[in-house]
Parts: structure tokens; sequence; C-alpha cells
């Protein structure tokens, strides 16, 4: 009896010790994939059992039960993380299991430019390829809502930047970060902002700056350019810039700036109503907004493009029309 005994405890061994040795020959032996690199997706909520079927069917040939045992025996079979990953030929099942539970997710990135308006930036999010596109078909204002701001309007809201994120994780979380990042740039250069600027708060220094972006062609025009409007601003007079108007003409603009379009009257003809238009024309970059919080003491009112990407400043009106005749009217027909 006792040498069946010892025969049992002797195969029992050997039964483990041959499992031990599959399991282990499974961990480290490289898996065949469909495809080199291989993107794959594990989904939110996902059991062990569920993300090994899904990383078969993403084609990785892998034998689910043993690598749900491996998961279990290593302790690692509760520290999945959802999100999108890639794979290259020569990773074994135990360095899958690795990279799944650090979450060393794959990520995609969407550059936002200066001077973009909020048309534009859902333009870009609506193509982009590694987007979960959740804001398909909602208005701006629900936008707004789902991202938890406190405004009306999107315009200006978002600041630029490229912001990087996990494959298909969802636009509204990024227009969440982007528009947080805009908030908290806004108030600490609000916090830095020169004495005796004509801005009731920070909301409307953030119009003066989506201005001072799309009227500046080279950067070292923005602090003088901010001065003119400024200026213009403290002594009454129209701001009279072009942005604002073609802003105003939303899609209907083709391109052609008509002297009809500068008479039109809209809420943001600066030519024809006095101050700030209502909300941003565009998404202005922090060199815009401290241009347009710090700029510097200037007696310019007035400027012209001189063709080179560069602005020519003027103190009175002669002058202005003088560069007007001579960067203007000379490149006319």
């Amino acid at each position: 009896m006792q040498r069946l005994i010892f025969r049992l405890f002797v195969l029992a061994l050997v039964g483990v010790a041959g499992l031990a040795g599959a399991l282990a020959w499974f961990a480290f032996r490289p898996v065949a994939i469909r495809q080199n690199p291989l993107d794959f997706t594990i989904e939110p909520g996902s059991t062990m059992k569920q993300v090994a079927r899904q990383l078969v069917d993403a084609g990785i040939d892998v034998e689910p039960f043993a690598l749900v045992t491996l998961a279990r025996l290593t302790r690692q079979a509760n520290g999945i993380k959802a999100g999108s990953y890639e794979v290259e030929t020569g990773i074994t099942p135990l360095r899958l299991l690795s990279k799944l539970t650090r979450g060393d997710v794959t990520q995609a990135e969407l550059a936002l430019i200066e001077g973009w308006n909020f048309r534009q930036f859902r333009a870009a999010l609506d193509r982009h390829p590694d987007l979960r596109h959740d804001t398909l078909g909602l208005t701006d204002a629900e936008i707004l809502e789902r991202i938890g701001a406190n405004a009306r309007h999107p315009e200006g809201l978002f600041y630029p930047d490229t912001y990087l994120f996990a494959k298909r994780s969802s636009d509204v979380d990024l227009l969440r970060r982007a528009h947080q990042n805009l908030q908290n740039v806004l108030a600490r250069e609000w916090d830095r902002r020169a004495d005796g600027l004509p801005y009731r708060n920070a909301y409307q220094a953030l119009i003066m700056a989506s201005i001072v972006e799309k009227e500046t062609g080279q950067a070292a025009d923005r602090p003088k350019v901010a001065s003119v409007f400024v200026n213009r601003l403290r002594s009454g007079m129209l701001l009279q810039t072009d942005p604002t108007v073609i802003y105003g003409l939303g899609t209907a603009f083709d391109g052609d700036l008509k002297k009809r379009d500068l008479l039109a009257d809209t809420p943001y003809n600066t030519y024809t109503r006095p101050g700030l238009p209502p909300t941003p024309i565009a998404m202005p970059g922090t060199a815009a907004l401290r241009a347009a919080l710090n700029p510097p003491t200037t007696d310019y009112l007035y400027f012209v493009a001189r063709g080179d990407g560069y602005s020519s400043f003027s103190r009175t009106l002669d002058e202005h029309n003088r560069a007007v005749a001579r960067y203007i009217r000379k490149r006319q027909p």
C-alpha cells in the first residue's frame, strides 16, 4: 500500500513538473501574429477570458486557456488595462501579459493649430482615424455641455497644441483636455497682465488675443499689432480689422473680402460696430495672449501688410495712407 501511495505521489510530481514545463515553454515561446506590426484593442471591462478571445480574434495565435492559466498563476489576470496596443513579431505570451498590465498603449496625436476656428478644429477631429467620434452629429452647444464648459459659444475655448492620446479614445476627452488647458493658460496670463488694459475680464482679453493671432504674419509683429488695437480701444476708435468681418461671414466667405462685406453690419463687423466682437474668432496661442495682455507702450493706431509677412505701423492717418500707397496700391494691377 505504501509503495502504491509513493508511486502515485511520484506520478503527481512528474505530472506537475510536466505541466509546469509545458506552461514555461508556452510562456517564453514567441507567438505568431497575423501581420507585423499588429494593432489590437482591449475593450473596457473585459475579463481575462474575454481578453484572450479578443487577442485571438485580432490575429494573435495564442492558446486562450494557456494564456488565462499563465495570467492567473502570475497574478496578472485582474490587472489587464483596456486600450489600443501594438505588438511585433517575437513577442511572447509573458511579455504580452506584461504589456497589457502596464497599460503600454499605443498613442496617436492631433495638432491643433494657432488661428484655427472651431469649425476647422471639429473637422480635424472628425477625420482623425484613431479617435472615437462621439461628437459626430452633436451641436456646438451639446459639445460644450458634454465637456462641462460654462459657455454659450465654443470659439477660442480650446488651447492649440499637439495632443497625444490612446488610440480609440473619445474625441470628447480630447476636447475636454484642450478646453482645460486653455482655461489654465488664460488664468495664468491674466494674472500676469499689465495695468490699465481696456478689458473688463479675461474673456475680452481672449477675444483680443484671437484677433492678434489672425492679424499677425510674423511673431515679431504680435506685440505691436496688439498695441494698435489696445490704443484704438482706449481712444474709442473702431478696430476695423478684416479677420472679424471674415469670421462674421462664416461659410459664405469666398476668399475675396469685398467692400460690401465691410459695409454689411454683423455682430463681428468691427468697421460698423465699436469695441470688441462678441466672441473670439479663432484659437489664440500663448504668444498672442501675452501680446494682448502685455502690449508695449506705443502711439501706433494703424498698420498695413507689407507683402513679406510683416506689417508697417503708423501713428497718423497720413502716415498710414502713405504706407497703403507704398505696400498695397503698388501691388495692384
